[in-house]
This record gives C-alpha cells, structure tokens and sequence, in this order.
C-alpha cells in the first residue's frame, strides 16, 4: 500500500494529458456551416478588381434563379435541342481567364472568370455546317450575340465563377457570357438559352437601339 500514492499520482497524470491532448483537436460536427469563400483579389501577380465594383445595369433588376431547377437550353439549327441541368454543366472542363470588362458607361473591371468553353459545349452537338452566329438569352429578356468565329478564335467561356468564388446572381448566376474583346452589353447575364443561328444580322437588345452589332472595343460602340 506504500506505493499507491505514486500510483494515484501517475493515474491523475494521464488524465491531465489526454485531457490536454483531446483539446488540442476541433470536432467538426455535420451541421457546421463551409468556410465561406474568399475572393481573390490579386492572381499570378495581377491586380483584380473586386465583385463590388461591377455596377447593377440590368433591364429588369437582378435575377434570382434556382440552379436546382435551372437548365440551360442549347437550339437552333442542331440536330436534336439540348437542355443541360447546372450539374452536368459542373462536370464540365473548366478554364480560368482574366477580363476586363468594359462598359459604355465608362466604368470598367478587370477580373479572374473561371467557367466553360463554349467550343467544349459546341462539341457535343450536333451543328448544322450554316450556323455563323451564336445567340444568347437571358433569365430577364435580355438578347446578344457573338459570331461563331469570334467564339471559336477567342476561346469564349460562359462564367460560373468570378474572382474565385460562386458568380454572385448580380453578375448573373448561374452563367455569364464572358464576351471579351468587346462592350459590356455583350456580356449577357443569367443565360438560360444558347441559340446557334445562320442570321449574321441578328440584333440584340442595345444592338436594336443603336449599338453596333460588333460591339468591338477598338470600334464605334454606336452604329456599323
């Protein structure tokens, strides 16, 4: 019985130490909320601009659409219409560029898209060989277009990400067409169709009130 005060001692000892090991560790439980996501403000030694310094110019206000119930729909002169649901379209390569989109406004903001070749989507069709210009539709009405060639020279990615994290539904969730080398009228957001067309002197929505066609950056913003 000499002995069992160092043996009591030794046991209390232990416990201390499991006691400080085990609190040394976080237990995450199932309901614990993700980190948030963090916008990336510079990229491989670029500064970009921030997801609140893009201005809300939209015809209709913003957009809240369920990407639970969202498809995309992919017509016009293909063999067989498509209608891609968000998830599918997340099994997708995706890419990462940095923009700068420009506004007739006079503002502008350079930032890290991260998205889907449209020439990846394109290759799952089956695409009549006439087809010359791409038609794009919004959640709210709003229309532009992009010529095929363009696209295709271009490498043009419908957005699903902006600086890093989920595009915000002001900029367009689930998609935003990341049209560069041109205005921002043709950066069309919430895109829910995709309309592969033979008509070169289709008009959009601004293209139909006096903006050019092109709507290249290095041109006129008004007129052909």
């Amino acid at each position: 019985m000499k002995n069992k005060p160092s043996f009591v001692k030794a046991v209390g000892a232990i416990m201390v130490l499991l006691l400080l090991t085990f609190s040394s560790f976080s237990v995450i439980s199932a309901e614990d909320p993700e980190p948030e996501e963090v916008e990336v403000r510079n990229y491989k030694g670029a500064k970009l601009g921030s997801v609140e310094d893009f201005r809300e110019n939209s015809i209709k206000g913003v957009q809240e659409i369920d990407k639970d119930e969202y498809r995309l729909q992919i017509t016009g002169l293909i063999n067989e219409d498509r209608a891609l649901t968000y998830e599918e379209l997340q099994e997708m390569d995706h890419v990462k560029k940095i923009v700068t989109l420009q506004c007739v406004e006079g503002w502008r903001v350079k930032a890290l898209w991260g998205g889907i070749p449209l020439k990846d989507v394109f290759s799952k069709l089956d695409i009549n060989p006439e087809v010359n210009t791409v038609i794009f539709h919004a959640a709210d009405g709003y229309t532009s277009s992009l010529s095929v060639e363009h696209i295709m020279d271009n490498n043009i990615i419908i957005a699903d990400h902006l600086n890093g994290i989920q595009l915000p539904p002001e900029q367009g969730f689930p998609f935003q067409l990341v049209a560069e080398q041109k205005w921002g009228y043709k950066w069309v957001r919430w895109i829910t169709k995709i309309e592969l067309s033979a008509n070169d002197d289709y008009k959009g929505y601004w293209e139909s009130r006096g903006y050019s066609d092109d709507g290249d950056l290095d041109e006129p913003k008004f007129g052909n």
